[in-house]
């Protein structure tokens, strides 16, 4: 493992007064709008397809990395330090993805002398290797999910263990993340080949082939819990987000609070996310992720260390803005409240806006935002980094925004979020947003019965053209006014007058 010195300055660490957010999208532009209202002057980077886009017309100033691939633009560490040292920047937001848990990034901006927003290298490292991490928690009595505590490569010992465990069990990548170098082995006669695969998907997708074996939880739900500690030793945490409802092992859909955490559990779960940060020392907003099984039993899965896609949620229960409690923190500020000042108001619900076809696998629709008309109202909140016109580059991940609503009850927030839904307009591309309008309606989520298996157990292309898109809904309406003033004026027209389902069907016929 690689050490790291770490320069905490507390006694005499300067305020922040520009801020280089090293991201792109939705995500700069919302760390942009929080230091905006700090007084804080905000640095732009980009790449050249993102030339036009929202947050590099937000920022004060603004440098291009390069080209759209991500290595020669937005992962470009010691360029980005550089164009912090010629703008005389004091702090750098590395949002999530790209650049952000990557612990030698966060070393080489502190030796510049440049604040980074965000935990010690110690903890990002600690907490990016999953074997670390588990051996890290395993002095705080924190629930762990039956497996081996080291990687594994000798197929017979690991047959051997994943014999003592018992099947079905799983085989995941220690540096992996989205799904990657992760493979279900049902039964021993599949154990070689699976475990074989898992190496080389790690390796290929992480440079690193270390795996090992764990317990496979049958029907999972993923549940975490948002932590924000200051570098005095002070760490709360500001409840749960349920994020079960999941495509290739990715969110789509977030809420907060959780449909089946109770009081108890709840507290037990925040406490154990705690004791998590506690073993590596961590200051700054962080997520531990949990998961649960049928019988609510809860074990530790991974921290990350950065701000997450879903933060909105818990912003709207707690009323506590996440990314200014990071740049305090930055600053060698104390939390200025304690665990029994948090109190969960409402419910919120958050839905990924991606550019995907859920007809067609979720693969990615790339093209021209032709009409983008965002849904307003009260308690809906709307992150992007999108204009109606803008193409969606292919470089990138393909989230065009997050939908975030806010109301007094869980059933409520529902409701807010399938209006917002109807009164979001995108063309030009197929999005999540059906298939989100879909799982929001369905029992299984409606009832909070629901895992990580919602789209395999529920899903197929064809529910969505079982309802009418808002657009056929709104056609469908003008042709019934259409009808009536018809009949109106033409009352001898007896077969149509005597059968109301024919003339349904003749609206239908025209919509298609």
């Amino acid at each position: 493992m690689t050490l790291y010195s770490t320069q905490i300055r507390l006694e005499i660490m300067p305020s922040i007064k520009k801020l280089l957010v090293a991201n792109r999208g939705e995500i700069a532009l919302r760390i942009m709008r929080s230091a905006k209202e700090m007084g804080i002057k905000t640095v732009a980077v980009y790449s050249e397809a993102d030339r036009l886009s929202p947050h590099v017309k937000f920022a004060d100033e603004a440098i291009c990395l390069g080209p759209p691939p991500s290595n020669q633009s937005y992962l470009l560490a010691d360029k980005i330090i550089e164009a912090c040292k010629e703008l005389g920047v004091d702090a750098i937001h590395p949002g999530y993805g790209f650049l952000s848990e990557n612990a030698g990034f966060s070393q080489k901006v502190s030796d510049a002398g440049i604040i980074f927003v965000g935990p010690s290298p110690e903890s990002i490292e600690v907490m990016g290797s999953k074997l670390a991490a588990k051996q890290a928690v395993s002095k705080y009595d924190i629930p762990l999910v039956p497996g081996t505590e080291e990687a594994i490569s000798d197929i017979a010992a690991a047959k051997s263990k994943a014999q003592e465990i018992g099947y079905p069990i799983l085989i995941k990548a220690s540096a992996g993340g989205g799904g990657k170098g992760m493979r279900i082995v049902e039964s021993e006669a599949e154990f070689e080949e699976q475990m074989q695969r898992a190496v080389s998907e790690a390796q290929s997708a992480f440079g690193d082939g270390a795996v090992f074996i764990e317990k496979f939880i049958t029907s999972p739900r993923h549940i975490e819990i948002q932590i924000l500690g200051d570098q005095h030793g002070n760490i709360v945490y500001l409840f749960e987000r349920e994020c079960s409802i999941q495509r290739r092992h990715q969110k789509v859909i977030e809420e907060a609070p959780s449909a089946v955490v109770t009081p108890e559990m709840r507290k037990a779960m925040g406490e154990a996310a705690v004791g998590v940060a506690k073993a590596c020392n961590y200051y700054g907003a962080g997520t531990v992720e949990f998961i649960v099984d049928d019988k609510l039993n809860f074990y530790f899965l991974e921290m990350n260390t950065r701000l997450q896609v879903e933060h909105p949620v818990t912003e709207m229960i707690t009323g506590k803005d996440l990314v200014k409690e990071q740049i305090w923190v930055a600053e060698g500020k104390k939390l200025n409240f304690v665990q029994e000042d948090l109190k969960i108001n409402g419910h919120s619900l958050e839905v990924r806006v991606y550019a995907e076809d859920p007809r067609n696998n979720f693969l990615p629709d790339i093209g021209k935002l032709i009409t983008y008309k965002r849904p307003q109202g009260p308690g809906i909140r709307v992150d992007d980094g999108f204009e109606e016109g803008m193409d969606i580059p292919i470089y990138y991940d393909p989230m065009i925004a997050k939908l975030i609503t806010h109301a007094e009850s869980r059933e409520a927030a529902i409701d807010r979020m399938l209006r917002a839904i109807e009164d979001y307009e995108i063309t030009g591309i197929q999005t999540t947003l059906d298939f989100c309008r879909f799982a929001l309606e369905h029992e299984a989520f409606v009832s909070g019965n629901f895992d990580t298996k919602f789209v395999e157990r529920y899903f197929t292309p064809e529910v969505l053209d079982q309802k009418l898109s808002p657009e056929e809904e709104e056609m469908l309406a003008a042709l019934a006014v259409e009808f009536f003033n018809a009949q109106k004026s033409k009352s001898t027209n007896k077969t149509t007058e005597s059968n109301p389902s024919q003339s349904t069907s003749m609206w239908r016929n025209r919509l298609k």
